[in-house]
């Protein structure tokens, strides 16, 4: 995470348009915070235990405090590459934190049904979400120009599949009912799934800065 702060730092050295900065700080926040919080966890910070039944779990609450920050600004790095009004923008961040805040809730619930129930609720949020991203957001997508469409597109589908295996994940972890997952391996595919969300995210979108100038240029199409 800070190696993909290092790298976007880089790239945005020299970018004097103030709605192109606008992609850049975005991302840039979204992997410090990430690395500030994978350092809490990594010196035990972090981490806290929670009793479900006579059970104690390990839960890595810094995970949850990353993912209420930087998930939004990944939905706000995605709407202004679609052009995306204010309302739905505002639709997109209200379901994202109701999605980490359920979620959030489901990881601390005392007793396996209530985390069920949350993760259910939480997974819900996340469906809605993903139909809205889809919908509404693509169709503002599609007024850009042919390469601000396609990049969208694959920022699109890349955040639809790598967010569909966090509950997932979740679900087959420590954390949910099945316990497949260890805890070592659950902790491994949430930190893989996150640096491909962040920093693969931003470096699919931060790697043309032609791109970019067209995302914020106006077309005859959308005008």
């Amino acid at each position: 995470m800070t190696l993909g702060t290092l790298y976007f730092l880089g790239r945005g050295r020299g970018v004097r348009d103030p709605k192109m900065q606008q992609f850049y700080i975005i991302t840039i926040f979204v992997t410090t915070i990430a690395a500030a919080m994978y350092f809490a966890m990594a010196t035990g910070f972090g981490v806290t235990e929670v009793t479900v039944g006579d059970d104690a779990l390990t839960i890595y609450w810094a995970r949850y405090a990353d993912w209420i920050f930087t998930t939004p600004l990944l939905l706000l790095d995605l709407a202004l590459l679609a052009g995306a009004n204010r309302n739905t923008i505002a639709t997109l961040l209200g379901l994202d934190v109701f999605m980490i805040g359920t979620g959030t809730i489901a990881a601390f619930a005392a007793t396996p049904g209530t985390r069920i129930a949350w993760w259910g609720i939480s997974t819900g949020a996340l469906l809605v979400l993903l139909y809205v991203l889809v919908g509404t957001l693509s169709k503002s997508a599609r007024n850009q120009s042919a390469e601000v469409a396609s990049l969208f597109s694959t920022l699109r589908n890349l955040l639809i599949v790598l967010w569909l295996l966090y509950p997932v994940v979740w679900i087959l972890g420590t954390e949910g009912t099945f316990g497949i997952l260890p805890l070592y391996w659950e902790t491994a595919a949430f930190m893989i799934l996150d640096l491909s969300a962040k920093v693969g995210f931003g470096v699919l979108l931060l790697r043309s800065h032609t791109v970019l100038e067209r995302a914020i240029t106006p077309t005859p199409a959308a005008a």
